[in-house]
């Protein structure tokens, strides 16, 4: 009997080593957005849901992000990722399904330093919360687009640049998104931004569905690792209510 519980515990561990409810980046925030984003749902703080960004941004309006919940593969029901410090602080609330890993790269503005998190939902109804630190001079969310300087930027607005990679069991989509992104926030100039974006397979099936918001750059930059093979479709709507659709082979 002994013998067996020494086994179990054995087993139990590594879970233990990985969550915890101690707050990595201790944050004064956390507790009003567990209330106002994870419903004061259970949670856990856990070292396998990693997020990626570099130490400092060196472009505010253009910082890189990577979301990875691959090590509960099969368990994910929803990624919802936020910027606590930032004005607009909602990021990304990426559902994966069949066909596509809990993997997400983007890129997104920052105001300020802050705490960024991404709580991962898994099928048991607990958030597995990632977290990592950002410094940055600051101004990504309120400083003037980059797209509109650019002669006939409405002309092009929804054109999808991007190609699918190989990567052994699967590949990665990459994509660029032509769109403002407007956050409301730069004097006379209204939210217009994407807001909902489809992965649909080759057999009309939807893979994955994100829904976006404006703390997500310019000209998106989005990435997803797919299973399997045939042509890929991503489907976009922004908020005035325009539709855009793009195959990626």
């Amino acid at each position: 009997m002994k013998r067996r519980l020494i086994c179990l515990l054995a087993c139990l561990l590594p879970l233990a080593a990985d969550a915890t409810e101690v707050d990595p980046v201790p944050s004064v925030m956390w507790a009003f957005y567990h209330k106002q984003f994870l419903d004061n749902a259970p949670f856990v703080f856990d070292e396998r849901v990693k997020l990626l960004a570099p130490p400092f941004a060196e472009d505010a309006r253009q910082v890189p992000l990577e979301i990875d919940a691959r090590a509960f593969k099969g368990r994910v029901v929803r990624i919802f990722a936020w910027a606590e410090l930032n004005p607009l602080p909602k990021i990304v609330d990426f559902q994966p399904k069949a066909g596509v890993l809990p993997w997400l790269s983007l890129r997104i503005r920052i105001e300020q330093a802050t705490p960024l998190r991404a709580a991962v939902l898994t099928d048991d109804g607990v958030w597995h919360v990632g977290s990592t630190l950002i410094d940055a001079a600051g101004g990504g969310c309120t400083a003037p687009s980059v797209v509109r300087t650019q002669p006939g930027w409405e002309e092009h607005i929804g054109e999808v640049l991007g190609g699918r990679y190989p990567r052994g069991e699967y590949s990665r989509v990459r994509v660029q998104v032509a769109h403002p992104m407007d956050n409301g926030m730069v004097s006379g100039i209204p939210e217009f931004y994407l807001n909902h974006a489809q992965l649909i397979g080759d057999n009309g099936q939807v893979m994955a569905e994100l829904e976006l918001f404006p703390a997500v750059s310019e000209n998106p930059n989005l990435a997803f690792d797919i299973e399997g093979g045939g042509q890929t479709r991503l489907v976009l709507r922004d908020n005035s209510g325009n539709e855009f659709d793009a195959a990626i082979p």
